[in-house]
């Protein structure tokens, strides 16, 4: 609730004094009154100095939030007094604090639009009569002060909202007084509208009757009506002034909590998450085509058209751009504005590698809304049936088969995308981390090697423990075989894998959806004899220019690292050894960069990078956790 306005106020100030012309809501519960200031209630000393009245004078707030959330404790006099500032005081940010309600507005000073010549001649008289009486300078400065007026548009808000969401109201009422400033020099709008209200407080009406009346006649009055409710519904508003000027305004504290109810993102948390952007990221949109063209402007609605013409969530951004014929920075700029809105998040493209796993704050109660909404989208389909196969991280490669049929793969992938839009889903990347072994550790390969019993192998885990595993002739001691990973699938020839090309976010299901399967390596239970004979790298056939070649690599760790290499077999074969070292000297083994980054960047694919840290797993370590950028933006409260 200190998300939403409590009310939206229209001060008027020019050279006749200011007014209070107009207020939403217009029931208010005003107790003016009966608690505007005390002063007039008892005689005080006009020459004695006053230090403890602050209390007195100020009017009761503390109900403000009792009535449905509406402003009340405030004559319009007050109001109108406390909100026409002086000009040293304009077009800069306002803001006042009174109990537990805090104001906040842009007074702006707008110039009169220069008057007809009907208006001209009787004005003209007033001025001569004023000119006699006055010197020059002041006719002047009288002139000029006649000539421009000040317009405040307050928000009352929360005095518990954040700093965050007062900076958003300011820049709305910003805005709003460009906005009419421009339509004033254009027209005089303002001057029009701001006379229609004047004549009608001057019937005489009740309060709320006078309000009402000018929310029906000017047209002023009927946009802030409506940007009040847009704000407390959707926190989108698009708003268009004098029937020329589009005012488009996001505030997404309250947008975002329609995708996802009790997240606060700030502006702030999304432009870390913008910041991120990589060309291999992927885009959500989480509203129908229909409802995107009312957050852009006219002059980006033909590039946004370019970009959904050709969007899928299997496509990565660059790929999206080199279909639209759009540069990536274009991209950038669209992507971050539909996000903003809250109209698409930040994904990476959908393909059968990916690892998702149940949220947990995902509302998966029995009475959710969720349940039926998915039945109604799926039928035939139980939501929590679905989502039970993502309770521990799983790929979408794991829950499919070879034989499955495509049409098959195809929902697969659609309710995947549904729960992504819905957040009850997030998804897991693997990241590495450089961890030699410890000089004082008693562990080693031929101690090992001797102390395991015949047929048994260790797997490291997600959580880097060793665990006793069965032998598996596809993945028997594989760091990487983890339930994550997709499915083994038939025997296939270690050279058709390495032939095979994958591509990197291009989107497509039958990309990089092979499980790859371990060198012979991998079953030799850390034996240093059948390792070498499985990489051709016999230690009698390392020449002197290779071992040379080793040893310049190796030179950039320092002793107790290398000797945890050299214990590796795969680090007598020289391309092993230059690729682990490349990565290793760009900062990709600090757990800051997951293997789709490290592919995209270092154009390798996928079954280069996992053969290569299942060689070296005795010093690299792995782990899957969610993106840091993209899951800030979800786990607010």
């Amino acid at each position: 609730m200190e998300v939403n306005p409590l009310a939206v106020i229209l001060v008027y100030f020019d050279s006749k004094g200011d007014r209070l012309l107009f207020r939403y809501p217009t029931h208010t519960h005003q107790l003016g009154e009966e608690l505007t200031l005390t002063s007039n209630k008892k005689k005080r000393n006009p020459f004695a100095v006053h230090t403890d009245d602050h209390d007195d004078q100020t009017p009761n707030i503390s109900a403000a939030k009792s009535q449905g959330g509406q402003l009340q404790g405030f004559s319009d006099d007050v109001l109108s007094t406390l909100f026409a500032v002086k000009p040293q005081l304009c077009n800069q940010k306002f803001e006042l604090k009174l109990n537990d309600v805090r104001f906040v507005s842009h007074p702006t000073l707008i110039p009169h639009k220069e008057q007809r010549p009907s208006n001209a001649g009787t004005s003209a008289p007033s001025t001569t009569s004023n000119a006699s009486s006055t010197s020059p300078a002041n006719a002047v400065a009288n002139v000029a002060k006649k000539q421009q007026m000040l317009i405040n548009i307050v928000f009352a808000l929360h005095a518990k909202a954040s700093f965050s969401i007062v900076k958003c109201y300011h820049e709305l009422s910003k805005r709003l007084g460009v906005a009419l400033k421009f339509e004033e020099q254009r027209s005089g709008y303002l001057t029009e509208e701001t006379s229609q209200m004047a004549r009608t407080h001057d019937e005489q009406q009740p309060v709320e009757r006078t309000f009402e009346l000018i929310a029906e006649r000017c047209s002023l009055a009927q946009a802030l009506k409506s940007i009040y409710h847009d704000l407390c519904t959707t926190g989108l508003l698009s708003t268009t002034l004098n029937q020329n000027l589009t005012l488009s305004f996001c505030l997404p504290q309250k947008a975002h909590q329609l995708h996802k109810k009790g997240s606060m993102v700030d502006p702030e948390t999304i432009d870390r998450c913008l910041r991120s952007l990589k060309p291999y990221h992927g885009m959500l949109l989480l509203v129908d085509f229909a409802e995107l063209l009312d957050c852009v402007p006219p002059t980006g609605a033909r590039m946004l058209l370019q970009l959904v013409e050709v969007y899928t969530p299997l496509m990565s951004l660059q790929s999206m751009a080199s279909d639209a014929d759009l540069g990536i920075d274009h991209v950038y700029k669209l992507v971050s504005h539909l996000v903003y809105w809250a109209k698409a998040t930040i994904i990476y493209p959908l393909c059968e590698t990916n690892v998702y796993v149940i949220a947990p704050d995902a509302p998966l109660h029995t009475k959710s809304h969720l349940v039926e909404k998915f039945s109604m989208r799926f039928a035939g389909m139980s939501l929590f049936e679905v989502i039970s196969d993502f309770s521990l991280p799983t790929s979408i490669g794991h829950l499919t088969t070879p034989l499955q049929q495509p049409a098959r793969q195809g929902i697969l992938a659609q309710m995947v995308l549904w729960m992504l839009q819905h957040h009850l889903l997030m998804q897991l990347h693997t990241y590495v981390q450089f961890m030699p072994s410890d000089d004082a550790d008693e562990f080693s390969d031929a101690a090992t090697a001797a102390a395991q019993p015949p047929g048994s192998n260790y797997v490291l885990g997600s959580c880097g423990n060793l665990t006793e595993d069965d032998d598996d002739p596809l993945h028997g001691g594989s760091m990487l075989s983890m339930s994550s990973q997709p499915l083994p699938v038939p025997h296939i020839h270690r050279r058709s894998i390495q032939e095979d090309h994958f591509s990197v976010g291009d989107g497509s299901l039958a990309s990089d959806n092979i499980a790859v399967q371990p060198s012979s390596s991998h079953k030799s239970n850390f034996s240093m004899t059948a390792s070498l004979s499985t990489d051709n790298c016999d230690e009698a056939s390392i020449d002197s220019m290779d071992e040379q070649k080793i040893n310049e690599l190796l030179q950039i760790f320092d002793d107790a690292d290398r000797a945890a290499i050299r214990r590796i077999p795969a680090s007598l074969n020289i391309d092993d050894l230059s690729l682990m070292v490349k990565l290793y000297q760009m900062g990709y083994f600090k757990s800051e960069h997951h293997l789709e980054e490290i592919m995209y960047f270092e154009n390798l694919r996928r079954s280069q990078l996992l053969q290569l840290l299942d060689k070296f797993r005795d010093v690299l370590i792995i782990y899957e956790t969610e993106d840091p950028a993209i899951a800030s933006m979800y786990n607010n409260k």
